[in-house]
């Protein structure tokens, strides 16, 4: 005899009541299948103590979830959130504050995390039909969503119980501080590691009172199978025979170089998937450059090749640094060697600093055209001016076109950076040197930080090819095939 449909509805509707009441059993009981990220989360919140007055005495003020693409922590902090007002806090009213640096990001990324897990865990949910939300509740608890571009001079969204940071490496530190201030329980940030250098890596995840935890998309196991095949399809070398660190991949014990590789992965390879870039950065999750990264190949060399060669000086004062490169190019390739990166206020201290590093005097130097510096004095130093007075063969670079004409010119070469003394901040420029980033979408508009050391290299660039007739037109970064 089969079920009449009543009997049916009432057998789905167990069903469904059944799912949800594993889901809630889920946010404290722990397997397998449990994020990580979660669980630090949760562990967290549970080993706090507070004092009669609901001071923090014991256990941590705030979490730090650093990680590569899909591992899992937006959705970690979101079932937090189910957790604290349906669990932890089920009978009182709560306030949980969520940041972004800017309230239209909601909207493009979180909406839809929002709007699925409350309709997974069947709770009301503003988000299936607003344009746009503000704040929401369950139960007698609210969660605010804030952008942080609105709250200068405004409270910093005032006190709440619990304060999140959505890719808090873009929240400026003034205002996460102010925020913290205010948060009575505790407050968690996540992000991508987008930055090599960043207040987060040395004020935040530094503390005693913080947890702080590294995760990739392995850890995360409700990534779907063809998410996972597509990052692990960039994977250049052999699995098992690298290791991995806070921000390298070491082969035999040292960081992976052109002459120190790990046996190349045989599938990836041989199918052209294989990006050493995407994989250290949205595989393994390491701290280097993320989306709109200029110069993502870079090949780091152990000597000077020996072949003809001038420099390039891009000038740096009270600041910003002084940046001299060994620069040479053929018609493939362009190599460079960061010779001095340090602010030189005057042209007999730069002549001094030339002398230093061993410059030689019959070689040109192509230097930056914006040279003039005003002392306490109010006279002006002309440093090609004073540098020719003491012997050496300086020049204004011509700058004729565009910086993204020359961008894209040294693009269509191979990059190849001598590993000397100052290599590091070569690096530290390569992860943070970016295209600007209007609404979501890159623009053809370099940001001006972190390039005194590529400036220097563009000049080289442009004296080398202004030598003779350039046949070249710009073209825009899709027609080229660059993808970030």
């Amino acid at each position: 005899m089969g079920l009449t449909d009543a009997e049916i509805l009432e057998f789905e509707q167990l069903l469904h009541e059944q799912k949800i009441d594993l889901l809630h059993k889920g946010l404290s009981s722990f397997d397998d299948k449990t994020n990580p990220n979660y669980k630090l989360i949760h562990q967290c919140i549970n080993s706090q103590i507070f004092d009669n007055k609901g001071v923090i005495v014991g256990g941590k003020a705030g979490v730090v979830l650093e990680g590569s693409s899909r591992s899992g922590k937006t959705w970690s902090w979101i079932f937090i959130i189910i957790y604290l007002c349906t669990i932890k806090h089920k009978n009182e009213s709560i306030k949980i504050n969520v940041y972004r640096e800017h309230f239209a990001d909601f909207k493009k990324t979180l909406f839809d995390d929002f709007k699925r897990v409350l309709d997974l865990f069947d709770l009301p949910n503003k988000f299936n039909n607003a344009e746009r939300v503000e704040s929401f509740k369950i139960g007698d608890s609210a969660i605010h969503l804030l952008g942080c571009d609105k709250l200068k001079g405004s409270g910093h969204g005032s006190g709440c119980d619990y304060a999140i940071f959505n890719e808090m490496m873009y929240i400026e530190q003034a205002t996460f501080k102010q925020s913290i201030f205010r948060c009575r329980k505790l407050w968690i940030g996540d992000y991508n590691p987008s930055f090599t250098d960043h207040w987060v890596f040395n004020s935040v995840v530094t503390r005693k009172d913080v947890a702080f935890l590294q995760t990739t998309f392995l850890d995360n196991p409700f990534v779907s199978f063809k998410e996972k095949t597509e990052i692990l399809a960039t994977e250049p070398y052999l699995p098992g025979s690298y290791e991995v660190t806070e921000d390298a991949i070491l082969y035999k014990g040292k960081p992976v170089t052109d002459k120190n590789q790990p046996p190349p992965h045989p599938t990836n390879i041989e199918e052209g998937t294989a990006d050493e870039f995407d994989w250290m950065v949205y595989g393994l999750g390491l701290r280097g450059a993320m989306k709109g990264v200029i110069f993502n190949q870079i090949t780091w060399i152990d000597e000077f090749p020996d072949i003809a060669h001038t420099y390039a000086n891009d000038f740096g004062f009270t600041a910003d640094p002084n940046a001299l490169v060994k620069y040479a190019e053929d018609e493939k390739n362009i190599w460079f060697e960061l010779l001095i990166y340090d602010p030189i206020e005057t042209d007999e201290d730069l002549s001094d600093s030339f002398d230093a590093v061993g410059v030689d005097k019959e070689l040109p130097i192509t230097c930056d055209s914006s040279d003039k510096y005003t002392g306490e004095n109010k006279g002006t130093i002309e440093m090609v001016k004073g540098l020719k007075k003491r012997g050496w063969k300086a020049s204004k670079v011509k700058k004729t076109k565009s910086i993204m004409y020359w961008i894209l010119s040294m693009k269509r070469k191979k990059l190849h950076c001598v590993k000397s003394a100052h290599w590091k901040y070569v690096k530290k420029e390569r992860e943070n040197y970016k295209f600007k980033e209007v609404n979501g979408i890159l623009i053809n508009q370099p940001i001006d930080k972190y390039n005194h050391c590529f400036d220097a290299v563009r000049y080289g660039h442009i004296s080398h090819n202004t030598k003779s007739t350039i046949s070249r037109t710009t073209k825009s970064i899709s027609q080229l095939g660059i993808n970030y």
